[in-house]
């Protein structure tokens, strides 16, 4: 005999009950889904914005602080360290390339980061994908979602601990604390990276110092009482071009933040931490901070799908007990397929298919909102750190999902037992 059709007409007769509990059953697959491909996403896209941060070096302190700040474009307020380290890293033979790393102002909500136009290019592997490098004091390269266009002033202001303006737009905390009398030119457009960076507007460490009156670094140009010309600002008066980034010969070298370094080997990049990790510096790699942090991350979203993987048991369990006051109402019907002949198992089936199939039902409804809910945490969280995250479903959201279906199912059979093993006397009478 062919079940299908009692079912049916069973799901049928229940109208509202049957939805509720595929959308129940739903929400709770759902949960679980987005919870951990979210972190799969953001494990990855973390962990590809620091790909070009081989060595990070900068004061004692906290290494997730200056991780945070240098590689997430999270400025905050750090200690410096002495700049003319910078010139005995470009000296070490274990080197291959060094940059220096300052922030600290900000223009219409975006971080104004000083650095060299090796670094803005990662060292070769990238090139504008508009106009070019910067090539003196006074110019600047914007990252890709960065609303200033080619050709544009920018205003630097001097930022406030505590305080950001969203991305794109001013306010009066910014236009209070903007240097007067100082600005950039855009010069050119970097190409997506899929990082905090690409809200960022590069500058020339040198327009840094310059333009907080420290000089530039370098012998005979700038100092604390020298004019910041900007090349390209209309009215401005022109100055030579005069040589950029590192080695630094001027009698003062500004401190920096961080100091961003390429070893040639690995055996080159564990020496340069050991060193650096004494003397008032501290060295590390990214990835050894990220790991903790991951193993932070890791442990609240075990919790979370633990609650979640509760949640939907609880559930599951609701849901035999609706069925069973379901299956209790219809004692009759099925005490009569009885008498006609239907054995037991033609009974088993169709009580224990009008349980299992709302719950399937429910189970792949919820890979589908949790692809969404993925999809939707993702662009939250792009749209708050910068970080382009590829979220997408693993064989551990299809697994969570069809363990949770089994046991769905194995829990059906509660209902469909006590159905199938009631008395036909016991049924008609009722």
């Amino acid at each position: 005999m062919n079940p299908f059709p009692m079912v049916l007409a069973d799901l049928r007769a229940l109208r509202w009950t049957a939805p509720a509990i595929m959308l129940l059953v739903a929400l709770a697959i759902a949960t679980g889904v987005a919870i951990g491909a979210q972190e799969r996403a953001l494990r990855r896209g973390s962990a590809a914005a620091a790909n070009d941060f081989d060595l990070i070096i900068g004061a004692p302190g906290s290494q997730t602080q200056l991780l945070m700040s240098a590689v997430y474009v999270q400025p905050d307020a750090l200690p410096l360290i002495d700049g003319r380290l910078i010139n005995a890293l470009v000296q070490d033979e274990r080197v291959r390339h060094v940059a220096p790393i300052a922030f600290g102002d900000v223009s219409r909500g975006y971080p104004i980061i000083g650095t060299t136009a090796d670094f803005a290019a990662r060292w070769g592997r990238i090139t504008p994908s508009e106009g070019r490098l910067f090539a003196a004091q006074g110019e600047a390269v914007l990252g890709a979602d960065v609303l200033y266009r080619l050709g544009d002033r920018i205003a630097p202001s001097h930022g406030v601990t505590g305080h950001g303006a969203k991305p794109g737009q001013a306010d009066a905390e910014e236009d209070r604390h903007r240097h007067a009398g100082e600005g950039y030119v855009a010069v050119g457009r970097l190409p997506r990276l899929g990082s905090p960076w690409d809200r960022a507007i590069l500058v020339p460490i040198e327009s840094v110092w310059d333009i907080h009156g420290l000089g530039n670094g370098h012998a005979g140009e700038g100092g604390a009482d020298a004019p910041f010309w900007h090349q390209g600002v209309a009215g401005a008066p022109q100055r030579p071009a005069e040589r950029l980034g590192p080695p630094f010969d001027g009698q003062r070298v500004p401190g920096v933040p961080a100091i961003v370094v390429k070893p040639k080997s690995v055996a080159g990049a564990y020496a340069l931490r050991a060193q650096y990790r004494q003397g008032g510096t501290m060295a590390f790699f990214p990835a050894e901070v990220l790991v903790s942090l991951y193993g932070a991350l890791g442990d609240v979203r075990d919790i979370l799908v633990v609650a979640s993987a509760s949640n939907a048991v609880l559930i599951l369990a609701s849901v035999v007990l609706v069925m069973v006051a379901v299956n209790s109402l219809r004692r009759r019907r099925y005490g009569t397929l009885r008498a006609l002949g239907a054995p037991r198992s033609f009974v088993l089936l169709v009580t224990w298919l009008g349980a299992a199939v709302p719950i399937a039902a429910g189970c792949a409804l919820g890979l589908g909102l949790g692809v969404a809910a993925t999809q939707a945490l993702s662009g939250l969280v792009e749209a708050r750190t910068g970080l382009s995250l590829s979220a997408s479903l693993g064989w551990g959201e299809f697994g969570q999902a069809a363990g949770l279906c089994l046991l769905g199912s194995v829990i059906a059979l509660v209902p469909a037992l006590i159905s199938a093993r009631r008395p036909v006397i016991a049924s008609l009478r009722g």
